[in-house]
């Protein structure tokens, strides 16, 4: 079984997938710039689905609110931390539990400048007090 869990401080995102699944996930994540998440909003109970820019370095996850946290799906996540993520139809549900560590979010807003350039950071992203680090892991366990 995979698990997803978060390196502290960060979100935690847990879910079991197969290894076969773990690694297809990977693969796109490794290859596309934008993924789709999921998300139960918090008056409506509706599934609400978003695209998303996401930074994965390794076995690491990266999400960064637009907003901040007065995004929309952030809000969601705050009522109901169940959510979904989609890269191109290899899918995972997921557990977060944000955190708002003021140097754990500056690293992550530096590795989303890396990917997708300073400016566009700057143009697209208005408030960094929140970010989300999910750890892909290996277990045994389950």
């Amino acid at each position: 079984m995979i698990y997803m869990r978060a390196a502290c401080p960060a979100l935690f995102f847990r879910y079991r997938v197969t290894t076969a699944k773990k690694n297809d996930l990977k693969d796109r994540l490794a290859r596309y710039r934008q993924i789709k998440i999921s998300v139960i909003g918090r008056k409506s109970g509706k599934t609400i689905s978003v695209p998303v820019w996401f930074v994965l370095d390794g076995e690491k996850l990266y999400l960064l609110p637009v907003q901040g946290s007065h995004t929309q799906w952030y809000k969601n996540v705050l009522k109901n931390p169940s959510i979904r993520i989609d890269a191109r139809s290899a899918e995972a549900g997921l557990q977060a539990i944000p955190v708002t560590d003021a140097k754990a979010v500056k690293s992550v807003m530096e590795k989303f400048r890396e990917k997708y350039g300073a400016k566009d950071v700057k143009r697209y992203y208005s408030k960094f007090d929140v970010a989300d680090v999910v750890e892909l892991v290996q277990s045994t366990a389950c």
